[in-house]
């Protein structure tokens, strides 16, 4: 894919932390009516708290969650980071697409069959506290970028260090 230019970069990021960031706090709200539900003695509350998880499911979690990976995969394809270069980049990819399938084809059926109900069982609050510690785990990894490169990214570094003071067995610069 072409690089993309400076300003079209940092507007997609923009859009693309805004999403995400949304996608964690919806995941937050949808924990929160979960365990409402889960441990409330009011029926009244519990079939209020599945309908407004209901709606958050039927509007949210769909377009969020693809935004959330579709703006990612275009920074990642569209920037010097790449998809398959850098370790952190990669586990993001592939935990954002774990939890945009299961947050469409797992948490979606579960909060409609519970707001038919008009109760939740545990596993609606399992699966949004999941979510929540997965999110939090990928913006710690945006925000840490650990790992290094992958093995990919290395010999992608090396081939454009060739004959550049970059030392074949090291992804380092040398002296």
């Amino acid at each position: 894919m072409k690089p993309l230019k400076r300003s079209a970069r940092r507007s997609l990021l923009v859009a693309h932390v805004a999403v995400s960031v949304s996608w964690l706090g919806l995941t937050v709200g949808l924990l929160t009516l979960g365990i409402t539900a889960f441990l409330t003695g009011d029926p009244t509350a519990a079939q209020a708290a599945t309908r407004a998880m209901k709606i958050f499911g039927d509007w949210l979690v769909v377009p969020v969650a693809l935004l959330s990976l579709l703006s990612g995969l275009v920074l990642a394809l569209g920037t010097p980071w790449g998809l398959a270069r850098h370790r952190w980049v990669w586990t993001k990819f592939w935990l954002t697409l774990i939890t945009a399938a299961l947050s469409i084809f797992s948490l979606r059926p579960g909060i409609n069959e519970a707001a038919t109900r008009g109760a939740v069982d545990i596993d609606l609050v399992v699966a949004p506290s999941v979510a929540t510690a997965t999110y939090l785990f990928i913006t710690a990894v945006s925000v840490l970028k650990p790992w290094g490169l992958t093995r990919h990214g290395r010999r992608l570094r090396i081939q454009a260090g060739a004959g550049k003071g970059v030392d074949e067995r090291s992804p380092r610069r040398t002296a």
